[in-house]
């Protein structure tokens, strides 16, 4: 059981977490999966890498369920957790680092179970799609069309996945700075003139209801508060990476209430996550 786990516990949380969007629920799933593996007599684990992902799969489609009804009485817009580091170890040749991305965690979410399933199996951790079939319990064909119709909902082709610019934190530096500058010319030259802003306060903070679109509306939604934040005794701006993509913390003597993850484009700043619902902020620390 030990070897098992060792082998393969980073592997299926990220499985679970990408099916998920939450860390909470996907360390859940895995704990339990190992707590039930322990039943299993020895003669089904001759795959233990499939029948382990099966398990994790049944497990967070029978929670999507669930958090489904929860997410329809979620005040404003929903947004993954984020997460401030996942292992990065040897399991990275495994997992594709665009897939975990934040950006591609929320282009999840426009999909169903099985679509979702089938397109984190394939794109991200590289199954066959006689695995996958076997998985979901589906024809090679069926799946097939479930991973065209999952990429055509996410509004890409299978060669157009999120890509990652290595010079998105000196961005981001430039850009927090011009916020607290309130410098605005400097501002609206970063953001893409298609930009969206989505924030997620769970209600229990504030934070914009809906997304705000284009660059000068989401300029002027970030102008004011971050430039009155820098007034404030003990707030700390951090620029670090969250989920692999560019992002910043804002700290207090209470701990980090706000976290904000871009994904950038052609050097410009395409989207903007904010996330401040406080129960989404317990894993991005160092």
């Amino acid at each position: 059981m030990k070897e098992l786990y060792e082998k393969y516990n980073r592997l299926l949380f990220k499985l679970a977490y990408q099916l998920t969007g939450s860390v909470t629920d996907a360390e859940d799933v895995v704990h339990d999966v190992f707590l039930k593996i322990a039943d299993v007599p020895p003669e089904k684990l001759t795959e233990p890498k499939a029948y382990l992902c099966k398990m994790v799969t049944n497990r967070c489609r029978d929670l999507y369920k669930s958090a489904r009804r929860k997410r329809e009485q979620y005040y404003g817009e929903w947004l993954p957790e984020p997460l401030h580091s996942l292992h990065d170890d040897a399991m990275e040749a495994v997992v594709r680092d665009d897939l975990l991305s934040y950006a591609m965690l929320v282009l999840l979410e426009r999909l169903s179970p099985t679509e979702r399933v089938v397109f984190v199996l394939r794109e991200a951790l590289g199954f066959d799609y006689p695995e996958i079939a076997e998985l979901v319990e589906k024809s090679e064909v069926n799946c097939r069309k479930l991973l065209s119709r999952a990429h055509a909902k996410m509004g890409m082709t299978a060669d157009q996945l999120v890509p990652q610019e290595g010079t998105a934190p000196e961005l981001v530096h430039h850009f927090l700075n011009a916020l607290k500058q309130g410098n605005l010319d400097q501002i609206l030259s970063i953001l893409d003139q298609e930009v969206v802003l989505v924030a997620d306060g769970g209600g229990k903070v504030l934070a914009a209801a809906k997304p705000i679109f284009t660059r000068d509306l989401v300029a002027q939604f970030l102008l004011g508060p971050f430039r009155q934040a820098t007034t404030i005794d003990g707030i700390q701006f951090e620029v670090t990476r969250v989920n692999g993509q560019p992002a910043f913390r804002i700290r207090s003597e209470e701990g980090i209430h706000s976290v904000g993850i871009f994904h950038v484009e052609n050097d410009q700043i395409r989207n903007i996550y904010l996330v401040r619902n406080p129960d989404k902020l317990k894993h991005v620390e160092e």
